[in-house]
């Protein structure tokens, strides 16, 4: 996407949430006595990709597959196995499913976005059978591993698999589970940082995730108006 047609893609208020993003995880960055550049890069990859995907727009899911590489590097160092396992394991080849899925169902409202998909009582119950199954795999093979703060790390599996299949499944419902997966990250990262302050930018990086995530949800709703009433 050129500059040009960015500038017009994003609303003023869009460019602003982004900047503020950008700015809050930089800044806490340099603030930080530690510093693992890894977590900067993964950081300011992921808020952008958040910010597209508010926008539905297919971009924002090539950006979490770098997202999800980077953060899983960041989770292993740390031995947040669960984190790792499910950004590489889950998040990653759910990204690459959503990019598929987003590009084979544009939205007839604009091209730009992808055709938004209303959940029915059949999906959620699928979706919470799939959820309940998963988490329970993976909490005996985070325990295998020794996962630190293996509660945390379990709830988080949940939480992404959760927001991961709403995405592909094109409902407003993904920035709900992504919501919950913040909050869960900001603790896990707050553990993190009172051992290495290293980890600090994370802890910002989630917090503006978690901003993103509700915007993402407001939008989505918009986005879902506008594209009933085209039809």
């Amino acid at each position: 996407m050129r500059f040009r047609r960015l500038l017009k893609f994003l609303s003023p208020f869009e460019w602003v949430l982004w900047i503020c993003s950008m700015l809050v995880i930089t800044v806490s960055f340099f603030l930080g006595a530690d510093r693992y550049l890894l977590t900067l890069v993964a950081s300011l990859l992921g808020v952008s990709a958040l910010i597209f995907i508010a926008k539905g727009n297919v971009i924002g899911q090539f950006l979490i597959i770098i997202f999800s590489i980077l953060y899983g590097i960041i989770s292993w160092n740390f031995r947040y196995y669960g984190e790792m396992i499910t950004y590489v394991f889950m998040s990653l080849p759910s990204a690459i499913v959503a990019c598929v899925s987003w590009l084979r169902h544009p939205s007839k409202a604009g091209k730009s976005e992808v055709e938004i998909s209303p959940m029915t009582a059949k999906k959620w119950t699928l979706l919470s059978l799939s959820a309940g199954a998963v988490t329970a795999a993976f909490y005996f093979i985070l325990k295998y591993f020794d996962t630190a703060n293996l509660p945390l790390s379990t709830l988080s599996v949940t939480t992404s698999f959760f927001a991961a299949m709403l995405l592909i499944l094109r409902s407003p419902y993904y920035a709900i589970g992504y919501a919950f997966n913040d909050v869960v990250l900001i603790g896990l990262w707050i553990l993190a940082s009172m051992k290495s302050i290293s980890y600090l930018p994370m802890v910002f990086c989630f917090l503006t995730f978690l901003v993103n995530d509700s915007y993402g949800f407001i939008n989505w709703k918009r986005m879902q108006k506008r594209q009933k009433n085209t039809h």
